[in-house]
C-alpha cells in the first residue's frame, strides 16, 4: 500500500509577486533589444548580439510563463496529491494560496464527513428468513495516496464493499429472537451498528478511509413473509406473556401457602392445599376476571 507523505509548497503570494516583477523586468528588456534590431535592420546590419539577447528573452518569458502555472489554491478539508510525470510526490494538506513545481499534476481529494445511504437489500438473516435491511455509513478520506492508488474509484469502492458488509452482517443476526441474551438485528441496535463499523472499516482500510459511524436505516420483514412472521411474532409474545405470569402466579400461590402456615391460620391437609392451588392458579392465570363462590359452610363441606 502507498503511504501518504506531507509535502510542503510555497506560499503563493510570496511567489506571485516575485514571477510579477521577473516578468515585467524581462518585458522591459525587450525594448532596447528590438530597437538595436530594427536600428541594425535600416543600417544593413546584422546586429547577432541584440538577437541573441532576444532569443534569450523570449525563453525567459516562456520559463515565467510556465512557472505561473505552479500557482493552485485548495479549500478547508481539501487535500491535493501531487504527481510528477507519473511519481507520487507528497500531499499537500494546508488550505490557502499555494505554488509548486508548475510539472505536477494535481489531484483534489476532499476530506470532508460524507454520507452514504445504502440501497435497500434484500438479505437472508441468520435463520433464512428474507429481511429487507439498509445502513447509513459515515465515512471520509484519511490516507489521500491510498484512495487514489490503493483502488480505482473509492467512491465506488466504499458503495460496494458497504453492501458487501451489510449483507454479511445481516446473514449472521437473527431478525428477531425471545432468547434472553441473544443478539439480534431488531433488539441488539448498538451491537449490530458497532459490528458492522467494525466490518467496514476493515474492508476500507486499503482504501485510506476512515469510518466514523454505521447504523441501520432500514428493517424489516420481506413483504411476501411480513404477514406470517406478524403472527409468528404475536404468538412468542403471548407465550412469553403467559410463561412470566405463570411463573409470577406459582410464586405468589408458595408465598401464600407459606404465609399460612408460618402465622398458622389455618391448617390444611394435602387435598385442601392441592384446592387451594387449583383455585389460585385458575385466578391469577385467567384471562377474565374470576367470580368467587362465597362457601357458607365448614371448611369440609
Amino acid at each position: 500500500m502507498i503511504q501518504e507523505y506531507d509535502r510542503r509548497t510555497m506560499s503563493g503570494w510570496v511567489m506571485l509577486p516575485i514571477l510579477v516583477v521577473a516578468t515585467l523586468a524581462v518585458a522591459y528588456a525587450y525594448v532596447p533589444v528590438i530597437r538595436s534590431i530594427v536600428e541594425g535592420a535600416e543600417g544593413g546590419e546584422a546586429r547577432w548580439g541584440a538577437i541573441v539577447a532576444l532569443v534569450a528573452d523570449t525563453l525567459g518569458l516562456a520559463v515565467l510563463f510556465t512557472l505561473m502555472a505552479g500557482f493552485f489554491t485548495l479549500q478547508p478539508k481539501v487535500a491535493a496529491v501531487l504527481l510528477l510525470f507519473g511519481a507520487y510526490k507528497g500531499t499537500a494538506r494546508q488550505a490557502g494560496f499555494h505554488w509548486a513545481n508548475p510539472f505536477y499534476h494535481k489531484i483534489k481529494v476532499s476530506l470532508r464527513t460524507r454520507n452514504f445511504n445504502t440501497e435497500t437489500l434484500k438479505v437472508n438473516d441468520q435463520r433464512g428468513n428474507p429481511t429487507e435491511i439498509a445502513a447509513v455509513v459515515v465515512w471520509r478520506v484519511e490516507n489521500t495516496a491510498q484512495a487514489c492508488f490503493d483502488v480505482d474509484d473509492y467512491d465506488d469502492y466504499v458503495r460496494i464493499q458497504s453492501e458487501s458488509a451489510l449483507r454479511y452482517l445481516a446473514s449472521h443476526y437473527p431478525y428477531d429472537t425471545t432468547v434472553e441474551d441473544e443478539l439480534s438485528l431488531r433488539g441488539s441496535m448498538d451491537e449490530v451498528s458497532h459490528g458492522l463499523q467494525t466490518e467496514l472499516q476493515e474492508r476500507l482500510t486499503k482504501a485510506g478511509v476512515l469510518v466514523e459511524e454505521a447504523r441501520l436505516s432500514h428493517l424489516a420483514y420481506a413483504p411476501e413473509i411480513a404477514g406470517a412472521m406478524l403472527r409468528r411474532q404475536q404468538a412468542e409474545a403471548i407465550v412469553a406473556a403467559r410463561l412470566r405470569i405463570v411463573e409470577g402466579a406459582v410464586g405468589m400461590v408458595e408465598t401464600a401457602l407459606e404465609r399460612l402456615e408460618e402465622q398458622k391460620t389455618v391448617e390444611l391437609d394435602d387435598e385442601r392445599k392441592a384446592s387451594m392451588v387449583s383455585n389460585l392458579l385458575v385466578v391469577l392465570c385467567g384471562e377474565q376476571a374470576a367470580q368467587p363462590v362465597v362457601n357458607t359452610g365448614t371448611l369440609y363441606s
